[in-house]
């Protein structure tokens, strides 16, 4: 499983949805509480649920791990946790999974400057003020000192998102053959 950390606005969906068109990903589609932004679809982006649902569906153990996040639920689903299926995680979510020693899994954190991130969702059409709040938040959360592991850190601030995958694509592929060789 490809696992990609990463501030709000630093690339890490729209290098999730190339990874999948252009390399053969599948998307983990994880779970959340939160509202659908525009232009998103249940059981594509999210599978959108109640808090009661998503309760229910912890309870049962239905989900590798959970997280509260910017007043919202998000949960990953035990099914499907497979190789060269992306999923989008924040540090406790990606804390969670590492925890749990899921084979041939790779993490990235993608870290962009602040003003490229600003930028993105500025343009996204989120609001100033909370963008502003995200901002800050975001730099305290996402610190790669929050994380228990990380096998690589890449920049989104410069490459295009089509250069980017491609890397990332890269690297994973790389770490694993690394990985099945010391198996061996």
């Amino acid at each position: 499983m490809l696992v990609l950390i990463g501030a709000s606005a630093s690339g890490k969906t729209e290098i999730a949805k190339i990874l999948i068109k252009d390399y053969n990903f599948k998307k983990m589609v994880t779970t959340t509480t939160r509202r659908k932004r525009k232009g998103e679809i249940n059981k594509v982006d999210y599978n959108f649920i109640t808090l009661n649902k998503f309760e229910k569906m912890k309870a049962e153990n239905k989900f590798l791990e959970t997280v509260q996040y910017n007043s919202n639920y998000y949960g990953t689903p035990t099914k499907g946790a497979d190789i060269d299926k992306v999923l989008i995680v924040e540090p406790e979510g990606a804390n969670s999974i590492y925890d749990k020693n899921i084979q041939d899994t790779v993490f990235f954190l993608l870290e962009t400057d602040e003003e490229t991130r600003k930028n993105r969702m500025l343009q996204r059409g989120d609001n100033l003020i909370q963008v502003l709040d995200r901002l800050h938040k975001d730099d305290k959360y996402f610190d790669s000192s929050n994380l228990k592991h990380i096998d690589y850190k890449i920049n989104t601030s410069t490459l295009t998102q089509d250069d980017l995958a491609q890397i990332i694509r890269d690297f994973y592929y790389k770490h694993l053959d690394q990985t099945k060789s010391k198996e061996l």
